[in-house]
């Protein structure tokens, strides 16, 4: 084969071989552009774990190259986490003080939640008033036979320091450092397990953890469900939020999808799974 020839295949084949580079390049390049990847990150509130563990199934599900990873330490220490930077959303199921606001946290509200008031499935009380219920966790109500119930102690139990449940229950009963807590739990599932386990007992939980191993009361007649919830009948709700550390739009690609994710049907609909009201 001449000289020239050989020349022209060798120079034919580079281009070739240039042209599929290029298209290669291409390729990943876009790739990169629609797939991000990375860690979100979260903590706080041990009410929302129901809700956090369903929307990262469903959102990792959709974008498998991001990793959510949630811990639940309470809300409190969860905005503490949020204020010093490491993590990425702190989830608190309270408002947020003004303190925790002008620090630079932002309340971004995901879902609404009732606060469910519990009793062991022998109690026959099963409507308590406002009032009422007031006067048992400040101690002034110590039998259930004074509600009409058995003669029988009320043992009163609650959730400790910190936590967003507690906050937000003493806050709209007017009880805060008021309550003679027999004992004081450390989580959501704690309260329902010793409530069921404890004749006598009355305890507050989440709306969306609440099962067949106790009995939700009705507090001035309003049962614990959506319907009353947003009927604004039931006085027991708080909102569940994944504070940032400024706006949403001031997050990382990967923060502001997720909230996006929340925000979209597919995250709606986690919401309603899991027994929690979308916010109006």
């Amino acid at each position: 084969m001449k000289k020239n020839s050989k020349k022209k295949i060798i120079a034919a084949l580079m281009g070739i071989s240039l042209m599929a580079v290029s298209f290669t390049g291409c390729g990943k390049k876009e790739a990169k552009g629609d797939e991000l990847s990375g860690n979100v990150t979260l903590a706080g509130s041990t009410s929302m774990e129901k809700l956090c563990e369903a929307m990262s199934e469903s959102f990792m599900g959709q974008y498998p190259n991001i990793t959510v990873t949630v811990e639940y330490t309470g809300s409190g220490a969860g905005l503490e986490s949020l204020a010093a930077g490491s993590v990425n959303i702190g989830n608190s199921s309270r408002k947020l003080k003004d303190e925790e606001k002008s620090a630079g946290s932002v309340e971004n509200i995901v879902a609404i939640d009732g606060i469910a008031v519990i009793v062991d499935k022998d109690n026959s009380v099963t409507d308590i008033s406002s009032d009422n219920l007031a006067k048992i966790y400040k101690g002034e109500i110590k039998n259930w036979s004074e509600l009409g119930g058995k003669d029988e102690a009320i043992v009163v139990i609650g959730r400790e320091a910190g936590s967003g449940t507690r906050d937000a229950f003493e806050e709209l009963l007017e009880l805060k450092d008021a309550c003679a807590y027999a004992q004081e739990l450390d989580s959501t599932g704690a309260v329902l397990a010793k409530v069921s386990a404890t004749p006598g007992a009355i305890g507050y939980v989440s709306l969306d953890v609440v099962d067949d191993t106790v009995v939700g009361v009705s507090i001035d007649g309003a049962k614990p469900t959506e319907e009353e919830i947003l009927a604004g009948k039931y006085m027991l709700q708080r909102p569940f939020v994944m504070a940032t550390k400024g706006a949403i739009s001031e997050q990382n690609k990967l923060v502001q999808e997720w909230f996006n994710y929340i925000k979209s049907d597919a995250g709606k609909e986690v919401i309603k799974k899991v027994g929690l009201i979308i916010p109006q």
